[in-house]
Parts: structure tokens; C-alpha cells; sequence
């Protein structure tokens, strides 16, 4: 866990980092904190007035919590094939939100799966999909609801975790960020 201290300077390296992108300007993070130097994998999630604007993010931990952040934060405001990319003009109605993820398990048995509490990865063949913990319980989902849309985000049928077919993964995160913009 992170403290506060750790928690805003993670989310002001975010900042600089969409801010940079959205002007095309190169970006290299820096913190003192040996803590922040730690590898973790990490997914940044844009949004502008409650609005998705762009999530992206690595479940592997291959860098350090801060380089992962800010090159996470980059790709969301650039490379999420879902949205247009960011423009300087937006960066000051964006709000970020970081999730910090732990390293995920496998699951045998669904029933230990935690809606609000785990976030899922499901794979089949060369098909993957995951979902943050947060995302079923903006959506008001139970755990067989999060369950399937875990699966359609991986282009896979409703219901495909039930066969045996495919792998199911659960991690946890740390999930902090600003708060929401109004207009």
C-alpha cells in the first residue's frame, strides 16, 4: 500500500505524462522515492466529465511503478483504439484514476471470485480479456455478470468461463486517483 505522499505523485507524474503526450512533448518521470522505483504492473484510466475517455494499461510488472505509470498514462491518451487521441485543449478536463495491480492467480473455483474486490483476466486460445475491480462495481454488476463481460471484452461468448475452456485469472489493486471534474 501506498501512502499519500506516494498516492499524489504518482498521480501528478500521470498528469505531466497526458499532458506532454497531448502535446507531443517528450516525458521522463522522476521521484525520489525508492518506493515508486519498485516494479508494478499498472493501468491508467482517463475520464472527462464521468465519461470513459481512455484506459490503458500492462498486467505484467516490467518497469518501475513510476516509468509504468507515466508510459500508461501516455498510451491512454494516445493509443486507446476507442477514442481519438487526447488534445492539449481536454488535458485540463481530464480526471486520472491509477490502479496498481498485485500479480494475478488462478482461479479454480468462481466462487471466490469478489466483485469489488478482484479484477478478472480470461483467456482462450489467443483470445484475452480483463476487467479492473472497479468496472463491475461502477456497473452494478454480480459476480456472474462480471464474469461475462470479462468474457465478451476477450471476443469471446457469454458464458465461455463456464466449459472449462478457458483460463480465469483474479488479482487485486490499488485503486486511487483525482477527483471527478465538473464542468
Amino acid at each position: 500500500m501506498l501512502n499519500e505522499q506516494q498516492r499524489t505523485t504518482l498521480l501528478r507524474i500521470a498528469r505531466e505524462a497526458v499532458e506532454a503526450a497531448a502535446r507531443r512533448l517528450p516525458y521522463t518521470p522522476k521521484a525520489d522515492d525508492p518506493a515508486l522505483h519498485e516494479l508494478a504492473g499498472a493501468f491508467v484510466t482517463l475520464k472527462k466529465h464521468g465519461d470513459l475517455r481512455g484506459c490503458i494499461g500492462t498486467i505484467e510488472a516490467h518497469e518501475s511503478m513510476l516509468v509504468s505509470v507515466a508510459n500508461m498514462a501516455r498510451a491512454a491518451a494516445l493509443e486507446d483504439y476507442r477514442f481519438p487521441q487526447v488534445t492539449p485543449d481536454e488535458v485540463p478536463h481530464l480526471t486520472i484514476s491509477i490502479s496498481l495491480l498485485a500479480p494475478a492467480r488462478r482461479v479454480t473455483d468462481v466462487n471466490d471470485i469478489e466483485v469489488g474486490v478482484h479484477g478478472l483476466i480470461i483467456e482462450q486460445g489467443t483470445r484475452r480479456g480483463l476487467l479492473l475491480p472497479q468496472v463491475a462495481v461502477e456497473w452494478g454488476w454480480d459476480r456472474e455478470e462480471f464474469l461475462d463481460h470479462t468474457c465478451r471484452k476477450a471476443g469471446l461468448p457469454k458464458g465461455s468461463w463456464k466449459g472449462g475452456e478457458c483460463k480465469l485469472y483474479a488479482f487485486t489493486a490499488e485503486v486511487f486517483g483525482e477527483e471527478e471534474q465538473t464542468e
